[in-house]
């Protein structure tokens, strides 16, 4: 006697076609965030061989540009407000 399979309704979906984006471009290039913790990695002096590989596969020079010039504003600005603090502390 063969009995149908209903679908458990406590199991765990493991299908993982709605993780993936139904854009291709969206697949092919990278998230701001990504571009940031890349850019700060490379900064520091701690970026990964497999991030470097797929930051040049996947990312566009000029979006790295930018991000890089934001960042540097932003670590010169930090600086100055430090010193500017500290001066005014010490004086």
């Amino acid at each position: 006697m063969l009995m149908s399979q209903q679908p458990n309704p406590n199991s765990v979906n493991q299908d993982n076609s709605a993780a993936k984006p139904d854009n291709p471009k969206e697949q092919d290039s990278l998230s701001l965030m990504q571009m940031f913790g890349s850019a700060l990695a490379a900064m520091v002096g701690v970026q990964s061989k497999e991030k470097r590989e797929r930051d040049f596969a996947k990312g566009k020079a000029s979006h790295f540009i930018i991000v890089g010039v934001v960042l540097t504003a932003m670590f010169v600005l930090t600086m100055a407000g430090v010193v500017t603090l500290v001066m005014n502390v010490a004086t």
